[in-house]
């Protein structure tokens, strides 16, 4: 999915109040936008919270259901670099094409994770026959030294899933007590989905150097005394050994956690990166129809343009 606000800003990892796990936890309500024609949650950015680890962006699409003469979610070929783009799909079907030249449909209980690296640029569509779409889609920051990794596209049919306190876990990224996700990691990294059929209280354990939130999909969490409803993140901050929740019947949540990242990290639009220079350069580049981004076979439609950049740009050095 693409961040498609045409008002966009730029985010810094920095602009986050700390927050000390120990002392409380945070309560970041996600702002409502529009990808594609779909209804999500932006939970990640937000004024309140940047990032949690090199998790650098959280959006919940749906759920929704599909009516009349509606196609779902379309979103044209947009760029990215220096990210990880990592889809969830909890309901429905959508085709993933890039430049790479991949084609993949997503359906329920699979992960499609995209690595930008240097650039690349793909589309997102909804497969009419499935009548309906539910996903969280994440950004992951790669490291400063991975920015520019060859691109590749990977899909995860099949991730480690048990039963613990009555809930349906799957581990989406990172290890959790004996089980390791597959998916390939940068940084350390780990994402859990819990589905709670009939409710109860859950207590799940931590690691003390990660930073850790829940934001949850389905349902209000009772978290520390405190109410969270759907698309409410609660984040703990680091120097937790465990968190204590009580779930909904049929309640359903992500967590997310990761080590704190020490360098700034830097969003706008689509791009992730280390300074203002490489995002204006990338821009640059995507808008002059660069071979760095390359395009995307069989897809007809326009290609995304970024809004102007809002800081001045140095233009690019001439060369005699």
């Amino acid at each position: 999915m693409s961040n498609t606000d045409s008002n966009s800003s730029l985010s810094s990892s920095r602009d986050c109040p700390v927050v000390s796990g120990k002392r409380l936890v945070q309560h970041v309500e996600a702002r409502k936008t529009d990808v594609g024609g779909i209804p999500v949650a932006r939970a990640l950015p937000t004024r309140g919270r940047r990032t949690i680890g090199a998790w650098c962006f959280l959006d919940h699409a749906g759920p929704v259901v599909f009516r009349g003469n509606s196609r779902g979610m379309r979103v044209g070929p947009h760029p990215h670099i220096g990210l990880q783009t990592f889809t969830w799909m909890i309901a429905g079907e959508v085709l993933h094409r890039d430049s790479l030249g991949s084609e993949q449909v997503i359906r329920p209980g699979e992960v499609n994770l995209m690595t930008a690296g240097n650039g690349i640029c793909h589309t997102e569509e909804s497969v009419e026959a499935s009548g309906q779409l539910h996903a969280a889609q994440l950004w992951i920051a790669l490291p400063y030294a991975d920015r520019e990794t060859a691109p590749r596209f990977d899909h995860y049919p099949y991730l480690p899933r048990w039963e613990e306190q009555g809930a349906d876990m799957t581990l989406l990224m990172g290890h959790f007590r004996d089980h390791n996700a597959p998916t390939l990691a940068f940084s350390p990294l780990i994402g859990i989905d819990l589905a709670h059929r009939n409710g109860g209280a859950m207590r799940i354990p931590l690691r003390t150097d990660y930073e850790y939130g829940l934001l949850p999909l389905e349902g209000t969490f009772d978290i520390g005394g405190e109410t969270f409803r759907t698309n409410e993140l609660a984040y703990f901050g680091t120097g937790r050994s465990d968190v204590e929740f009580h779930a909904p019947p049929g309640g359903r949540a992500i967590l997310l956690g990761g080590e704190p990242v020490e360098d700034e990290i830097l969003m706008w639009w689509n791009f992730v990166g280390y300074s203002k220079s490489e995002i204006a350069q990338a821009q640059r580049e995507w808008e002059q129809g660069s071979d760095r981004f390359g395009s995307v076979p069989a897809y007809e439609g326009e290609r995304l343009m970024p809004p102007p950049i809002p800081w001045k740009v140095d233009p690019p050095a001439s060369h005699s």
